[in-house]
């Protein structure tokens, strides 16, 4: 009896979850294609998952980008073959749940760096055949989900791979690859990443002249690029993590791996270090100048020097007033030094001992005689 009541109790209760579970997998597909649209239509059911808008005259402008935000549902969305030439910030911010989205076979030639910001579980980005002559690496920094991108047929010379790209399937052909040293390093990363290189034979160098036909993941490059590639990482490791360079190489490495999460520190610490320092030096000095005057009582106190000439003039009428004579004296022998003393002295005439009182009134002395 208690496992019938507990069935009948908690039967419901998992169809109405299994029931909501269903509703949420549920496609609802809208295919607007050749419709010569020119905008988004806004009459489009909220609870639609994929939108099929390929070749329309559609230009994802302000107004489109507004109507967008009301399919967050959305998982797919195709956007091939219509009149988009710019995609802007946050063109497609609200949608956290898209999954594929595909904007082949526009004009498309500027791609703002936050234009893919709320794309968090983007997996598969298509911007093939547009006019794109370069990518900011920081614009893929959103899709960190991201696993296949093409950008088969634009315009692109270089290709700087973003940090934690961690893509499964890569189309670059279709574009004019300068393979200097600035491609070196998108060189190395597609032969150490697990990343396919999909139409690998027909992704070759556009320039120079004698490495056209050359694959950009084995054309041969010189040994100053790799040279330079090499003090290009030091650089930037030293400068990221300045304290991994007495360690070995394996510290090195997990360290590397344990902080690729975290921001280049920069050099403004390094200044601000110094102005703390300062100020607490200076705030020191100012303190032991306060608390402690004994220091510089002693050094006031410590006046010894030359007599100047003004000091020379109090002496009695037997001294020189001239400073020079002073040097002359002490270069002569002791024996001269003892006569010329008794010479400055002979002044001093029957000596008895006695101290002259001044305040002895003469003519009183006489009066008493």
């Amino acid at each position: 009896m208690k496992i019938t009541h507990f069935m009948t109790v908690f039967w419901p209760l998992s169809m109405l979850l299994f029931d909501k579970s269903q509703a949420s997998k549920t496609e609802v597909k809208c295919n607007f294609t050749r419709r010569n649209y020119s905008f988004i239509p806004e009459g489009i059911s909220n609870t639609v998952t994929i939108l099929d808008l390929s070749s329309n005259q559609i230009t994802l402008n302000a107004s489109d980008i507004r109507v967008l935000q009301m399919y967050s549902l959305l998982t797919e969305l195709y956007l091939m073959e219509n009149s988009i030439t710019a995609i802007h910030n946050n063109s497609f911010s609200n949608l956290s749940n898209l999954e594929i989205l595909n904007i082949c076979g526009n004009s498309i030639s500027v791609i703002e760096q936050g234009s893919f910001v709320g794309l968090n579980k983007v997996k598969q980005l298509y911007l093939c055949q547009n006019k794109i002559l370069q990518l900011n690496p920081n614009t893929f920094v959103p899709l960190f989900n991201l696993r296949v991108l093409n950008l088969q047929g634009n315009l692109i010379k270089h290709f700087a791979v973003p940090q934690r790209f961690h893509l499964e399937l890569l189309t670059l052909d279709g574009n004019p690859w300068n393979c200097t040293c600035d491609l070196l390093q998108l060189q190395n990363w597609l032969n150490t990443s697990n990343v396919i290189l999909e139409n690998e034979n027909i992704t070759t160098c556009s320039y120079p002249d004698d490495l056209k036909h050359y694959s950009i993941k084995s054309a041969p490059f010189t040994a100053e690029c790799h040279s330079k590639f090499i003090s290009t990482i030091t650089e930037d490791l030293y400068i990221d993590f300045p304290s991994i360079g007495n360690s070995t190489s394996n510290s090195s490495l997990k360290n590397l791996t344990r902080n690729s999460e975290h921001e280049p520190l920069g050099k403004s610490w390094a200044l601000l270090v110094g102005v703390v320092v300062t100020v607490l030096l200076t705030s020191l000095l100012i303190f032991i100048a306060i608390k402690c005057p004994i220091w510089y009582n002693i050094l006031l106190s410590y006046n010894h020097h030359r007599l100047e000439e003004h000091e020379a003039e109090t002496y009695d009428n037997g001294l020189t007033r001239n400073p020079s004579s002073l040097s002359q004296i002490t270069d002569t022998n002791s024996e001269d030094i003892t006569v010329i003393f008794e010479q400055l002295h002979s002044f001093v005439e029957n000596d008895d001992g006695f101290i002259e009182d001044r305040y002895i009134d003469i003519n009183e002395v006489q009066e008493e005689k």
